[in-house]
């Protein structure tokens, strides 16, 4: 990978986890510590993050966490159609995964009209949006806490959905696509994101459109992982019609 392609991977990393070693940055992209030092610089200089011994850490993180902020808050627009169409999809009295992250957000400000939910989630902000509501039980996990994600991580987390069952889980993706299946810039999240789908009968992919034929770092798995992708109009059409072949049921929010 050409430096400017591996730095852009390592932001994106931060963007997600918030946090990195420059150990554990080496053995992911297979350079050496000395080049991941050198990388570190450039974004330090640029003004995305900040270097510490050892590591660095997104420059916006400690802002992001005091105003309960994300930090992907792009395609807004599209996203919240999104949220109401897959919100759409949920009945009162179903139990019902959240994934973290701003797409699934509006899926959970979408929610709060229904009666009766029970809502497991890995994500704090979710928890303080629906765990004021009468009828709703809101349960989540133990774990890692991922400040540009307000989101709960790790093995701990994924051992809390042993066991579980639910009805739907609205999974996210950084990206996704028939090849590369479903991917995201860092390690940390795919236990959990598996144990949430081995605890789901029906897995809902929402993620706009823009992620949709890019690959990221880390795998999840291939496309045969879900059953309904609610994404908006800005999906190709040969997209479309690449996902229902592969079988998944594909939804636009308008």
């Amino acid at each position: 990978m050409l430096g400017e392609a591996r730095r852009m991977k390592i932001l994106e990393w931060l963007q997600e986890e918030g946090t990195a070693r420059v150990r554990t940055l080496a053995e992911a992209f297979g350079v050496s510590e000395v080049t991941v030092r050198q990388d570190l610089e450039k974004l330090e200089t640029e003004g995305h993050i900040v270097r510490e011994h050892g590591g660095a850490f997104l420059k916006s993180v400690t802002q992001q966490v005091q105003a309960m902020a994300l930090h992907h808050m792009i395609h807004m627009d599209a996203k919240r159609r999104i949220g109401r169409a897959a919100a759409a999809m949920v009945a009162d009295g179903e139990t019902v995964i959240l994934d973290s992250g701003s797409t699934v957000t509006e899926v959970a400000t979408h929610l709060v009209d229904r009666e009766g939910l029970t809502i497991i989630t890995n994500a704090l902000n979710i928890a303080l949006v629906l765990g004021g509501l009468q009828t709703f039980e809101v349960h989540m996990p133990g774990g890692h806490f991922k400040a540009p994600t307000l989101s709960l991580s790790g093995e701990r987390s994924a051992d809390y959905f042993h066991g579980l069952f639910a009805q739907k889980l609205f999974l996210a993706t950084a990206a996704v696509s028939i090849e590369a299946g479903l991917t995201f810039p860092s390690l940390s999240d795919i236990s959990v994101k598996r144990a949430m789908i081995s605890s789901a009968s029906e897995v809902i992919l929402v993620a706009d459109s823009s992620k949709i034929g890019r690959r990221s770092f880390s795998s999840l798995g291939g496309i045969e992982l879900v059953h309904v992708l609610v994404t908006d109009e800005g999906i190709r059409d040969e997209d479309r019609a690449a996902f229902e072949d592969a079988g998944v049921k594909v939804v636009i929010a308008s």
